[in-house]
């Protein structure tokens, strides 16, 4: 167990153990880090997260997060407005736009169906997609899930949800390996994947 020569230190390294992937050591080592730094330099570092944390929300067209009610893509003249790529988070949509390869638009869902975790298509935003379909002159849809049984499931659900309305409906292509998040997928073999998409249906004979 590690002492401390201050409660303060002790504090924050506790708050700062609580993030994702940050173990004690490390960040023992960032509060360490932030007491050599000027103190305007830390203030506004702490002042930046506070603002995002307050300030920062959900676009209301397609859940990407956003400074404003309608996030940058979904308000550009220079996207397509009838190509829709449906993401399970904000951090795909980072991961697709850094490929460059692709100039429609998102839809967010928050997530997958995954019943052993207890998420099921009612804590998702697919209604929202289905009410964008229904209001808007959509002409395909991408499904862009993760390589695994969820995200299979997922698009399965939607595909079976969508199969009524006439639009073209697209999986990426399966470069991507099985159990791979796009997020962590390389931006050549991700961008290759959108561009090389396939009919949804072609996916489903080949399973």
């Amino acid at each position: 167990m590690n002492t401390y020569s201050s409660k303060l230190l002790e504090n924050a390294v506790n708050e700062l153990a609580k993030l994702p992937g940050i173990g004690r050591k490390t960040a023992l080592r960032l509060a360490l880090h932030f007491l050599k730094k000027d103190v305007n330099e830390v203030e506004t570092f702490g002042s930046s997260i506070i603002k995002l944390r307050k300030e920062i929300v959900y676009c209301q067209e397609c859940f990407n997060i956003s400074d404003s009610v309608k996030c940058a893509i979904c308000s550009s003249t220079k996207r397509v407005h009838d190509l829709v790529c449906v993401v399970e988070t904000v951090r795909d949509v980072m991961a697709i736009e850094n490929t460059g390869q692709y100039n429609g638009i998102y839809h967010v869902l928050g997530g997958i169906i995954s019943p052993i975790e207890g998420i099921g298509p009612e804590d998702l935003t697919i209604e929202s997609l289905l009410i964008r379909v229904k209001k808007n002159n959509i002409k395909e849809i991408i499904l862009a899930m993760p390589a695994t049984i969820e995200g299979d499931t997922t698009n399965f659900y939607i595909y079976k949800r969508l199969k009524e309305y006439e639009l073209r409906l697209t999986t990426i292509a399966r470069g991507i390996s099985i159990g791979d998040e796009l997020e962590y997928t390389d931006e050549v073999t991700l961008g290759r994947s959108i561009l090389n998409r396939t009919p949804y249906e072609t996916f489903l004979s080949h399973k």
